[in-house]
């Protein structure tokens, strides 16, 4: 296992499946890296949007410096949300698409969530001008989706709330900016909108000085589910060293990607009411740590409460596959005891 510093580790309530849920020779047409995934329940079956890289390999790569031909978002179903995952025959959005505008270079790393019987999709967008964040409908048959609303640059990793609070929509956001804050310090800040058009009312919610054992930027990864306690809310957390070597597939890589647990108010999810001080899940596992095109990364796209009091946290490994963690919901709301 490579060596990473300070050693971080995933909280025991954490259960991790030992093998990933679905890797590249999974898919029906050409994939080099499959993850960071959002999953919900729809229609008596799971739904998974997925990031596909494709066009080049590990050895290409390292050797001949062949970069990716494209990016995809696809989508695939499965009666339990673990495995017999049956995949669309043909993606739902390609980067290669002739058709697609000129301004627009690929959209990636999907969030999907329902709200009032529709369903949404949050992409990172990069364009032509920057990264922008997009809220797209998607179509009740999941061939298709519409775009409503695209931020300016840069801004990105953005996820709805499941359902409107106080009549308004909201969304949790990572704006990139390079002036106010030096180097990556990027914050997580929240937003709200009467239609998802128009968004407004924007704040801080948490800065990285809140969470103890990063260095680098914080950013949304999953929508938050609803608990008796509050809102329970995932982030992703980065840790950088200079130091690290070669950690994949690129010649250096001296980020960690860790994965942090709050809690929001239910009325008004711009009070933190709590923050586990320490990571809920650190990679840790060889598909994390040993394998892949960015090592020593996890990164959720989708959390799912289960009617059993189960969590399922569907998240990328390594930029090149997706795996599935579980937890119980109240040995999740019990950590915030512990930081107390």
């Amino acid at each position: 296992m490579p060596a990473v510093f300070p050693v971080l580790t995933t909280h025991p309530c954490i259960k991790k499946r030992p093998q990933p849920i679905m890797t590249a020779a999974d898919l029906p047409y050409p994939c080099s890296l499959v993850f960071n995934a959002g999953v919900i329940p729809y229609r008596g079956e799971y739904v998974m949007i997925f990031r596909n890289d494709y066009g080049t390999t590990q050895a290409l790569y390292e050797t001949q410096n062949k970069k990716f031909a494209g990016t995809s978002v696809g989508v695939a179903r499965s009666k339990n949300g673990v495995d017999g995952w049956v995949f669309d025959p043909e993606p739902l959005v390609d980067s290669s698409d002739p058709h697609k505008d000129p301004e627009l270079k690929r959209y990636y790393d999907p969030r999907i969530v329902q709200i009032e019987g529709r369903l949404y999709l949050c992409l990172a967008t990069d364009t032509r001008h920057g990264i922008c964040g997009t809220i797209a409908q998607l179509d009740d048959d999941l061939k298709s989706f519409t775009v409503i609303s695209a931020s300016a640059p840069d801004n990105r990793n953005m996820v709805l709330f499941p359902e409107k609070i106080n009549g308004e929509f909201v969304r949790l956001e990572r704006p990139m900016p390079i002036y106010s804050r030096h180097n990556e310090r990027f914050d997580i800040w929240l937003s709200r909108s009467p239609d998802l058009v128009y968004w407004g009312r924007t704040g801080l919610l948490l800065g990285t000085e809140r969470v103890p054992w990063v260095n680098d930027k914080i950013g949304p990864t999953a929508s938050p589910v609803k608990t008796k306690a509050g809102w329970l809310t995932l982030f992703h957390a980065v840790d950088i060293d200079g130091a690290r070597g070669k950690n994949g597939w690129e010649p250096t890589w001296k980020k960690r990607y860790t994965t942090g647990l709050m809690l929001l108010d239910l009325n008004d999810p711009s009070k933190v009411l709590a923050i586990y001080d320490k990571p809920l899940i650190a990679p840790d596992l060889p598909v994390e740590t040993d394998e892949g095109f960015r090592q020593n990364v996890v990164f959720p796209c989708g959390m799912i409460l289960e009617d059993s009091g189960e969590v399922k946290i569907y998240y990328g490994a390594s930029d090149t596959c997706v795996c599935l963690a579980t937890a119980q919901v109240d040995e999740l709301l019990a950590l915030f005891d512990e930081t107390k």
